[in-house]
């Protein structure tokens, strides 16, 4: 069976676009035609993704982001939100609630399907280090866990992969670029406040250990040797 994608979209003329598409490409599709039929789904079947619109009946694509966020056997799930042209407020928002990448509508099925896999892929357990440590921050890449001074963090999947990305080169600068190939799988012109986003959404849930993820002005991030 292939990997399983829940798509969360009220027009049903879009669902049944990626539903076909998808299905062509070896997936397992789930669908809910509003937020709370989505949440629902997810919390029973825990996709390998998400497509989830913005604009639904119900819950909203926010708040249903939120919510898979805010729960820890749900916030590994990769969501790929569908956004309306030009409405770059709503992919700074799904950003900032842990979405894990946007394309905006009308979209490219092609784009979408690399899009698709490129967030997949990044959910590849390494055989690296089994543990990484710096400043009490200690990720564990195999159980997929991190803890701060102690204390057990809950991030998303993007989440998890810029931590780790950014302790396996401690004491290095990580610029933008780098990160977006690495952590997100692509690299695209004005892409940087994504990377900005979730570098503010990781700060936060450090806490104290927040002051060893450095901004160096110009170039990027790193995380103190």
């Amino acid at each position: 069976m292939g990997q399983q994608i829940l798509i969360v979209e009220d027009e049903a003329d879009i669902r049944e676009l990626l539903r076909f598409n998808l299905e062509r490409e070896g997936f397992t599709v789930l669908e809910a035609a509003d937020g709370n039929e989505g949440l629902k789904l997810a919390r029973h079947h825990l996709p390998d993704l998400m497509l989830l619109d913005v604009m639904l009946p119900g819950l909203d694509g926010f708040e249903v982001c939120r919510r898979l966020g805010a729960q820890s056997e749900t916030a590994h799930i990769p969501v790929l939100m569908l956004t309306a042209k030009g409405e770059e407020m709503d992919r700074v928002v799904g950003l900032s609630l842990g979405a894990d990448d946007y394309v905006v509508k009308p979209f490219s099925v092609r784009e979408l399907m690399l899009r698709i896999r490129a967030v997949l892929r990044r959910g590849v357990r390494s055989s690296e280090s089994p543990v990484l440590e710096r400043h009490g921050i200690r990720l564990r890449p195999e159980a997929h866990t991190v803890e701060a001074q102690g204390e057990e963090l809950l991030l998303t999947a993007t989440e998890f992969r810029l931590l780790e990305d950014l302790l396996r080169h401690a004491g290095s600068v990580r610029t933008r670029e780098q990160l977006l190939n690495k952590v997100w799988g692509y690299s695209f012109e004005g892409y940087a406040r994504t990377v900005d986003t979730h570098v503010r959404r990781l700060r936060a849930k450090l806490g104290d250990a927040a002051s060893m993820l450095e901004t160096v002005r110009g170039v990027g991030y790193r995380i103190k040797e």
